[in-house]
This record gives C-alpha cells, structure tokens and sequence, in this order.
C-alpha cells in the first residue's frame, strides 16, 4: 500500500496536506522572532503569508515559536490587479504592488492592530499596520485583515482562491479560529507577507 500511494504521489503530483508548507521557511522565523522580541510584539506566534505559493493551497501559515512549527494553516485570497474582481486570474503569480487603487497586495511586514467591524465574512477585521517600504500605504489603502463568504476553508487546487482588491481575506471558518487567538493576544502580532 505505501509503494502505492508512493508510485500516486509521484506520477500524479498529490501532495499530503503537510508537504504544501515548504521547508525553507527557516530564516524568515529566525528574522520573525528577532523581530517581535525587538519591537515588542506578540512573541508566541506569528503569521507568514506566501503569495508564491498557488492560490488554491493553504499558504496562511500560523508558526508558533515555542513548539518551532505551524500549527495552522488556511487558504487566503490575493488583489487582483487589473484583472476581474472576485475570479482566479492570477492564482499562480499575483501582481504585488504598493500604489494606489492597483488592487494587488503588497510584501513585507504588518503589525496587527485593531480589532474593528467589518462588512464583509464573520462581520470581523483587523487592521493591518505596513512598516516597510513596499507596503507603507495599507492603512491608506485600507488594508485589513477580513474573512470572506467566497473564501474555501479547504484547498481547491488546481483552481484560486477568488481575488479582492488586495487584503488578505479567508475563510469564515478561518477567521473564527484565527479572531480567537487574536483577540485575547495581549501585544500586537507580525503578519508578515512574502513572496517565495
């Protein structure tokens, strides 16, 4: 059975759910730690978001520094560029950008800050506080962390996750269990957005 499911994974290219999170992400928790410790932020987890993984995977990953690994992982949505809002366009490489009305999400690093009311998913966002160059626009920009109905709490590859104006959006599901760490963090948490 395991030389089965060995010869599937190989010639079909099927992946266990695990595999999806990729194994180079060790420096960016060692600059994440040092990161929060630094600026004083939450130092129990953080959030990495890889746009350069494929839409329809989970690429939302919550690493928690004491155990030194994810504990979960979700689907998120990307900007769509010029691209139609809400379809699938460029789930393999989304268009990043800082400007004005380009609708793309933006890299780098956000603080999470405040809790507010949304109009959109679970009714519930965080906005989203860009401290480096290439997203030094999100509050302008009204970047915020949000749940949305159109969002899959499971991975749909090798179809995308549908595309938004630039915020991170996830599933309801996500953003219920994600909103529950959240909200009882005593300091800010990283959400940091790469590109890989």
């Amino acid at each position: 059975m395991h030389y089965l499911l060995s010869f599937l994974f190989l010639f079909f290219g099927f992946k266990p759910e695990s595999s999806n999170i990729k194994s180079n992400y060790s420096s960016y928790y060692e600059e994440a730690k040092l990161y929060c410790q630094k600026n004083k932020l939450n130092t129990s987890y953080f959030i990495l978001i890889d746009l350069g993984v494929h839409s329809g995977k989970k690429r939302f990953y919550v690493y928690d520094f004491e155990k030194k690994k994810t504990i979960n992982s979700y689907t998120v949505s990307h900007g769509c560029g010029d691209n139609p809002w809400g379809e699938d366009d460029s789930k393999e490489n989304p268009k990043i950008s800082n400007a004005f009305d380009s609708h793309c999400s933006s890299i780098g690093k956000y603080i999470i800050k405040n809790r507010g009311v949304s109009q959109w998913g679970i009714k519930v966002n965080y906005t989203l506080i860009g401290k480096d160059k290439t997203n030094s626009n999100a509050q302008q920009r009204a970047f915020v962390l949000h749940s949305w109905n159109a969002i899959s709490n499971e991975e749909i590859y090798p179809a995308g996750i549908p595309e938004g104006w630039g915020c991170p959006a996830l599933s309801n599901e996500a953003m219920t269990e994600l909103d529950a760490k959240l909200k009882i963090s005593k300091k800010p948490t990283l959400l940091w957005i790469i590109k890989n």
